[in-house]
């Protein structure tokens, strides 16, 4: 995302809140220069500052959103199975840490705050997933989800924070070696030689979107005006079985000369949902934006990055 705005704009002033749990100061690097601070230098902004902080403990990202306009918060726990094997973690990161940063958006007079959900909250409900949905989340990830959302509400309807949700679908793309999620797990595997593995019977779908096309709706949503307090789902609107998955991307491989790939099934993980795709009618509506990358094209240069950066 950060190399996307400084291409457009490359005066654009950036500040990235990083624990490094994940990422690291060199993969920053690989898309742009920036300047190490720490939550006491926050003022003059320039360019691209790292703030190394955990959201979860307020007292060390106290400060980091002065004299921003706009937060775009990405940090999290991801994924149903870590919050499976520890609820408390995913609780902490998801909504501590979602609370704590709204409290800073809120003090540093922050225009925006768009909070990154997911489809997880709405549980096992019939496709295509929309925002006027009930809520039901089956798993503790969706639970915590829901509860950024609710916050981001109350902020926006209490405080006057604009907060805008944004409902990803399953994101892949270049850049996502530390991802555990479906797609990067999968062709991380088959470079290692290790075989692909599918929880069930591989007919539980999702819809799998391009990190670029992800990038252009958080632009648009950090752009637009009069949309404080709305949700937004964000996918491809299109339904992909896990099993179609892995025949589209196994072709892929087979052409980057991977061609022994291997598949397993094991049994299916607590709290995933069975189907799940979103109706992105009211993204295209109110923000002008659709999904533009297909599956072929977007696992075909994912797999062009990880072979080349392994």
């Amino acid at each position: 995302m950060i190399h996307s705005i400084l291409a457009d704009r490359p005066n654009t002033c950036i500040r990235v809140l990083d624990d490094l749990s994940v990422g690291t100061r060199e993969d920053l690097k690989q898309v742009c220069s920036f300047v190490e601070k720490n939550v006491n230098e926050m003022s003059n902004l320039k360019s691209v500052e790292l703030v190394v902080g955990d959201i979860k403990n307020f007292e060390t990202i106290k400060g980091c959103a002065v004299g921003i306009d706009c937060v775009v918060h990405l940090a999290a726990s991801t994924g149903v199975t870590p919050s499976v094997k520890d609820p408390r973690l995913d609780m902490m990161n998801n909504v501590v840490g979602t609370f704590n940063l709204l409290e800073e958006s809120r003090h540093s007079r922050v225009r925006r705050f768009i909070f990154a959900s997911s489809g997880a909250p709405l549980g096992e409900v019939e496709p295509p997933i929309h925002e006027e949905m009930a809520p039901h989340p089956v798993s503790p990830y969706g639970a915590s989800k829901l509860a950024g959302e609710a916050y981001c509400s109350a902020y926006y309807r209490t405080f006057g924070l604009e907060t805008v949700c944004l409902r990803f679908g399953n994101v892949y793309g270049p850049f996502s070696n530390h991802k555990e999620s479906v797609v990067t797990k999968f062709i991380k595997r088959a470079i290692e030689g290790k075989p692909l593995e599918i929880y069930g019977n591989g007919h539980q779908t999702r819809d799998f979107i391009y990190i670029e096309d992800l990038v252009s709706a958080i632009r648009r949503a950090s752009q637009y005006t009069a949309i404080g307090g709305e949700t937004f789902q964000i996918a491809t609107n299109c339904e992909t079985r896990i099993e179609e998955l892995v025949q589209v991307l196994t072709n892929v491989l087979r052409g980057h000369g991977y061609t022994d790939v291997k598949v397993t099934n094991s049994e299916p993980r607590m709290g995933d949902v069975r189907r799940s795709y979103s109706d992105t009618s009211k993204a295209y509506r109110i923000l002008g934006w659709q999904c533009r990358t297909g599956l072929q094209n977007g696992l075909e240069k994912t797999t062009q990055w990880l072979i080349s950066s392994k």
